[in-house]
This record gives C-alpha cells, structure tokens and sequence, in this order.
C-alpha cells in the first residue's frame, strides 16, 4: 500500500519513520516479547521511556531548568480548567486575547472559576488578524494572561510574543508546538495535546515554571493538581504509555532530522510554497487573512465558485491527497502542513491546485 499526502489538522500525520518502528516493535518490544502497551509504567523500562521523553524535550526546545516538563491527559480542553484551577491562587481576575475558536473556548472554561477580561477580540472582525500589542487590554493585577499563538481552524498566528508587563503569560501551543522555538522567558506556562506535532491523540505536555505549581486549592480534585503530577513525576496516574512512546520516537526523529531549527526552516518553506499558491491564482483561490498573520502550520483558503468545493475535494482525494476540507465553523479548504508534512506533500498539492484551476477557472 502506498502511502497517501494526509492534511488533516489534527489527529495528524506522524514521521513515516515513526510508524514503521512502531510497527515493528508492535508485538515485541526491545526483544520483550510483549508491546510496550502491556508492560507496566512503573516497570524500569518505562520509567526510562519517560525519561527519555521528557529529556528529548527539554533539549530540543532548551527548556530552562525551572520549568517542570509535565506529561497528563485530558487535552486542551482539561488545561483550559487546569490553568484557573492552578494558576489564580488568591486572585480572580485573568486576561484572554481571544483569535479565534480555541481561544475562545479557554476563556469560556475560565468563566467557570474567575473573572475573564477579554484583552483583545478579533473574532468579531472574522479572525483574520491578531491585535497589535498596543491594541492589547492588559490588566497588570492579572494572574495571568493566556492567548494561543496558532489557531488552528483559522489558521491565524501571532508574529510576536505579548508583553504583560509581569504578568505570568500562558499559551495555548497545541498546533505551533516543536515547530520553532520557544522563548520561555517570556512565558510562565505553555501546554500542547500531542496530536499535532508531537503523537497521537490522548497526551499532554505543559512546560510550566516552578513557582506557579503548587496554588491549586485544596478543594479541587487531585487530578487537577499541577504539584500532583509535579511530585509524582508524570506517573500520579497511569499515563497515556502508548502515546508516550510514540512521542519519544517522534523526538528522536527531530534530532536526527537537524532539531527545532530545521525544522522551522522547513515550515517556512513549505508555508511559502503553499501561500504562493494560492496568492498568485488570481483569485481562483483566497486566503482572507493578513500576510503578517498567516499560520505555517494551518493554511485555510476558499475557492472563488464554492460550488467547485466538492469536485475539488473528490479530484484531489483521487490524487492521493486527502483531509483537506476545512472546519465546519468556515468553511473551504484547509491544509494542516504539520512538521511531519514532507515538502513534497506541499509540492503535490500545489502542483494539483494550479491543474484543478486551469481546467475550472
């Protein structure tokens, strides 16, 4: 079976190299002769699974030392209560810089626990940009301020890092997560689900710095307790084994394909490619969003005549490119070119979407 160019935004495609040493390891792990899905977390083999994991990580993303890498479950939609929960202490106020849909959806959760300031809105103005940072609202008797730089159905990205004066900034990096680096100084937390850049569905990694863990109340649950997974070494509950190992193998691929660096310089390239596309279709093709403000990592763009959408999505599934229509909330076309994309993917797409417009535009 020959392998197909996958767009989807997440679950997304891994490293080809990945699957096929997952593959091979399915049924006898390390000459174990079992998988790594039956052996025990707690057995010394594992252990150094994640400690490799976490170790991988923070040197490809050269995380300081006073951050604690935490491995848990529960997606973003969990450290959308996890980061109130943890991170308000005596407070009630947070700031949100809302950009589209998960953005949006963090704040929501958070009005559950506090008071959320809005410091930004761009939704009403349809997502298309990010707000400058003289645009932000930003109370400097915050908690915290969270944005997330990358979203995902809009596929809007911030060109900049917001300054919060102080203000423990946290971020959303689900879908820009190893894509480039990250500046931890500026940042007191960032989370990110796996099924982007990182594995398969049902892992989450939160980078947070020290001196935020340990502010949870004791009347919330355990299970939403930084510290717990903090003091337990990720290994409070059973973690998520498979998908930890997989993200062990998808990090020792980014070392060996040139780290952090490289791969940003591959984004770059591939974004490029694509966005050339639609840009140069003379209108046969629309990305709405600004320049500055276009993602690397989710391109969504839309087709003159819409009633071309379905004959686009058919022809190029024939092609072997497949997952490309865009979320339900906007519509179109939507091409998730992940670190995992190879630039050929890009380059098939391309060369499918310049054909596809010669012959219906």
């Amino acid at each position: 079976m020959s392998r197909i160019y996958n767009f989807a935004s997440g679950p997304a495609v891994l490293p080809e190299a990945v699957l096929r040493q997952a593959q091979l390891e399915l049924l006898d792990w390390q000459g174990r002769g079992y998988s790594v899905m039956e052996t025990s977390h707690r057995s010394p083999e594992f252990v150094a699974v994640m400690q490799e994991t976490e170790g991988l990580l923070r040197t490809l993303l050269q995380v300081p030392a006073h951050y604690r890498i935490l491995f848990m479950q529960g997606g973003g939609h969990q450290q959308f209560a996890m980061v109130p929960i943890n991170l308000l202490g005596p407070k009630f106020n947070a700031d949100y810089i809302v950009t589209g849909h998960w953005s949006r959806a963090a704040a929501e959760e958070a009005r559950r626990f506090c008071n959320v300031s809005e410091a930004a809105d761009t939704v009403a103005a349809g997502c298309c940009h990010v707000p400058a940072q003289v645009e932000l609202r930003l109370d400097p008797q915050a908690a915290y301020a969270h944005y997330c730089p990358n979203e995902t159905i809009h596929g809007v990205e911030f060109d900049y890092v917001p300054e919060t004066g102080g203000v423990p900034l946290v971020a959303d990096m689900s879908s820009s997560f190893l894509s480039r680096p990250v500046d931890f100084a500026r940042h007191g937390l960032i989370y990110a689900c796996a099924q982007k850049n990182f594995g398969p569905a049902g892992l989450t990694a939160v980078i947070v710095r020290e001196d935020l863990i340990g502010h949870a109340s004791s009347r919330w649950p355990t299970m939403l307790d930084y510290r717990a997974y903090a003091d337990a070494q990720s290994m409070w509950n059973t973690p998520a084994t498979f998908s930890v190992y997989i993200a062990m193998l998808v990090l020792r691929w980014l070392r060996a394909e040139g780290g952090v660096a490289e791969i940003e310089r591959r984004n770059i390239e591939k974004s490029r490619l694509l966005y050339e596309a639609i840009d140069g279709s003379a209108g046969f093709y629309v990305n709405r969003v600004r320049p500055a403000h276009r993602s690397r990592m989710n391109v969504p763009f839309a087709l003159r005549d819409e009633r071309l959408e379905a004959t686009f999505l058919a022809e190029a599934a024939a092609c072997s490119l497949v997952q490309l229509k865009g979320h339900r909330a906007v519509g179109g076309m939507r091409a998730s070119i992940y670190n995992a994309m190879p630039l050929a993917g890009v380059q098939a797409l391309v060369g499918f979407m310049h054909d596809f417009a010669q012959r219906h535009g």
